[in-house]
């Protein structure tokens, strides 16, 4: 791919400042250089003073890094973004709908519209979950939908998460720290906020509460404990919340109902924030050696005391096989055709898209359906022809493990360099509340940045760095 492919968010296909940038281009070409980089330093320094790091898995040498901040921002106008809320929103209704009649009537099963082996013989589904309905019907409480961009106006969604998304620490630290570096910018630019996301966080989970959990229900965030790698972001979000942060052997089954051991004795719980996987949140239910879960909980769950967020199950919606039926489900439970596009997507398990995939490895990217953080991937145009024919391999041993979709012209935004401005590859994860009151949409999201020249993976386990991203006021 050449340079002159890529959308740059900042000039758009030319040499012109777009919109959106006007203002802070004409800021940025007065700024001194020499005042910019000790800023970028001040902001590393933040970072690590902050103890905003995230482990990395497999490299002991590196157990915890900084991620990477560059102080330029992503902005997206107040237009650009009432579309991408409304696609959002959509595609998440969709998603919950979808969940619910998975585990209920299965409509979507009989209508034919989704094939049913593809839920059957998946491991997200869960059959521990057939007929129950959690309070308020909502199953996906957080979800983080990633978007990529190609063109003006030109959005897809790349994936759907809806079992624990992170990242939402860092989007409200980028924030902060561009506050704390550049004031003045704020008074010149009207961003529209995102510091209320702990505060609109704690009212979702508190409206999705059981009914018998009163006026003032309890609310904890459950961690694996430090050395998971989103421990910051586990510890942050209890804080801001308010709430506690807990681990497996701080919780118990209490006369029906879940406590969490405090220094006045036990405590119900009414809300439980989880940042674990289903298949360690109870060793009674799921993986039996599992020492991060609490014993019993899916008893307590089916018996409508406690509110699991995001639901047990709900992993069968970021399956990336189930992904590329999302226009038929969206179309399916909410009458309308999707808003935001899918990425054209092949099913590896289905013969004729195998051989289509095999035969062209060289331009694809092929995912695992239950991958996450960049692992268990190949780009293909970045690739040797041994690691091809190695994937390749793996394809044809286990091919309904995988997907496989084209390299996108993904869209660039500028970082700061020594040199001045250089593009660089980005996406965008919007973050969701989904309560019976309604979808909230925090203003913007986590906008990941591929610092590497070149480079398409921008997921942090890999390299890739953040950027404060604003959403323009009208």
């Amino acid at each position: 791919m050449t340079a002159d492919r890529f959308f740059d968010e900042m000039t758009g296909a030319g040499e012109d400042i777009r919109q959106p940038y006007a203002h802070y281009h004409q800021w940025f070409s007065q700024q001194d250089a020499d005042r910019l980089d000790k800023k970028s330093r001040e902001a590393e320094a933040f970072f690590r003073r902050s103890g905003i790091t995230f482990n990395v898995y497999g490299q002991a040498d590196a157990q915890e890094r900084l991620i990477p901040f560059d102080l330029v921002p992503r902005i997206l106008g107040s237009q650009e973004w009432a579309r991408l809320a409304r696609g959002i929103e959509q595609r998440v209704a969709a998603i919950n709908a979808f969940i619910h009649d998975i585990y209920n009537r299965q409509e979507i099963l009989r209508a034919g519209r989704v094939p049913v082996e593809l839920i059957a013989n998946n491991d997200a589904f869960l059959p521990q979950m057939i007929g129950f309905t959690p309070p308020g019907k909502v199953y996906t409480h957080i979800v983080g939908t990633d978007l990529v961009r190609t063109g003006e106006g030109e959005f897809y969604v790349l994936e759907d998460n809806a079992r624990t998304p992170s990242g939402v620490s860092y989007m409200l630290e980028n924030r902060e720290t561009m506050l704390q570096m550049f004031p003045e910018l704020f008074s010149k630019i009207k961003v529209k906020p995102v510091s209320d996301y702990p505060k609109n966080l704690r009212k979702s989970l508190a409206a999705c509460a059981p009914l018998s959990a009163g006026t003032k229900p309890s609310i904890a965030v459950l961690t694996p404990g430090i050395y998971n790698s989103a421990y910051f972001e586990h510890s942050f979000l209890a804080d801001q919340m308010g709430a506690e942060l807990v681990e497996g052997h701080d919780l118990r089954v209490l006369d029906g109902h879940i406590a969490m051991r405090t220094t006045q004795g036990y405590k119900r719980v009414d809300v439980l924030y989880r940042r674990i996987d289903d298949n360690f949140l109870d060793p009674l239910t799921f993986n039996p050696e599992s020492m991060l879960g609490v014993p019993g909980i899916m008893d307590v769950y089916r018996a409508g005391n406690i509110t699991i967020a995001n639901a047990p199950g709900a992993g069968i919606a970021d399956d990336k096989a189930i992904y590329s039926y999302m226009p038929d489900i969206i179309e399916f439970y909410m009458g309308e055709k999707a808003i935001l596009k899918n990425v054209e997507t092949w099913r590896c398990g289905e013969p004729e898209s195998l051989k289509y995939v095999l035969d062209n490895l060289a331009d694809l990217v092929v995912k695992e359906v239950h991958g996450s953080g960049g692992y268990g991937m190949l780009v293909g145009p970045a690739a040797t022809k041994a690691e091809r024919e190695a994937f390749a391999e793996k394809l044809r041993a286990r091919p309904g493990n995988y997907i496989a979709q084209p390299t996108l012209s993904l869209s660039t935004v500028p970082i700061f360099v020594d040199k001045g401005l250089a593009p660089r590859h980005v996406d965008l994860r919007p973050f969701v509340l989904v309560s019976p009151q309604g979808i909230n949409i925090a203003p913007g999201g986590l906008t990941r940045v591929a610092l590497t020249e070149g480079s398409l993976v921008v997921n942090s386990s890999q390299g890739g760095g953040t950027k404060d991203t604003w959403v323009l006021e009208d």
